[in-house]
């Protein structure tokens, strides 16, 4: 089947890889235009980009598709079928109209719920026992279009969004090459009007821990914010990031250090309390908890705020 594949990054670059592992001819890829990072601020290129490179793939990146000039590289492919996957761009109907069967998005989350910009850690931090991927026909709604084949995959209790992520691209992968190849025989279903959620992209104001929140509520938000942005809290004027904690018993003044050991920081919460056992200080890199206190001494009774 001649496909072009618009994603951009590692989640998409997992599904494109298996289209191609499958026999697809992907005459054009759409990603995202190269962006700086890092302390140099170097422009990078996309997952998707660096792996249409390797395969010898033309590479199509507007900043945005709303002049029809954009569409013509896609025109231009003549392909079946578009597949979406983390794109990051708004698709016109102008656009959703070129490919000659059909345009379809991997989505990682079982539709309606999640639909939006962060299916992945809006189902860890609202407590979800389970996740998974809608294969679904795109239309101009945000992720309303029919679906076509959808699969559960249950959250474990130390899942971050990262391993999570990965679980899911490896599905979504899979998904995508069994609809491509039973195209024709699924019957897409509208999706139920009940049940609708929408996961609302992350923001970095929201990684500020609120300790009067219950140990469990914030025991997920670290989870579900890691990698990114990371979740902040601040002890003696220093923003420190929290990566992994788990559920601890104990209690007392929301924030403050009820115990100090090798293998974590026991902190009172609003309702129960959490073992912190990786943190980062300003300037520094992911720690155990043993190793972050060789470096920064914590004591019991000290409290941790706000980030400033």
């Amino acid at each position: 089947m001649r496909i072009a594949f618009a994603g951009t990054p590692e989640f998409a670059a997992v599904a494109l890889e298996a289209i191609l592992a499958a026999g697809h001819d992907v005459r054009l890829v759409l990603t995202q235009p190269d962006r700086p990072a890092g302390r140099g601020q170097q422009l990078h290129s996309s997952p998707v980009k660096r792996l249409a490179g390797k395969h010898g793939i033309a590479v199509h990146q507007p900043e945005r598709l709303r002049d029809p000039a954009t569409h013509v590289p896609l025109i231009e492919a003549a392909v079946d079928v578009l597949v979406v996957a983390a794109y990051g761009l708004i698709l016109p109907q102008a656009v959703l109209d070129i490919p000659l069967r059909a345009c379809i998005n991997i989505h990682a989350s079982l539709l309606p719920r999640w639909r939006g910009a962060a299916p992945i850690q809006r189902a860890i931090e609202a407590g979800d026992a389970a996740t998974g991927v809608t294969i679904m026909r795109m239309e101009a709604g945000l992720d309303t279009g029919p679906m076509l084949l959808k699969e559960a995959l249950p959250i474990a209790s130390a899942d971050s969004a990262a391993t999570l992520h990965d679980k899911l691209a490896v599905l979504g992968g899979r998904l995508i090459v069994a609809a491509l190849g039973r195209l024709e025989s699924l019957t897409p279903e509208a999706q139920p009007e009940t049940g609708v959620t929408y996961a609302n992209k992350i923001d970095k104001r929201e990684a500020a821990i609120a300790w009067s929140q219950p140990a469990a509520v914030i025991e997920r938000r670290i989870r579900a914010f890691d990698p990114f942005p990371g979740c902040l809290a601040n002890l003696r004027g220093e923003t420190l990031k929290l990566w992994q904690a788990r559920l601890a018993g104990g209690s007392g003044t929301a924030g403050t250090v009820l115990a100090v050991a090798a293998d974590g920081i026991v902190v009172a919460c609003g309702e129960g309390a959490l073992r912190l056992t990786q943190l980062q200080k300003p300037g520094g890199r992911r720690l155990a908890s043993a190793d972050f206190l060789h470096g920064f001494a914590v004591v019991p009774g000290e409290r941790f705020g706000a980030p400033e």
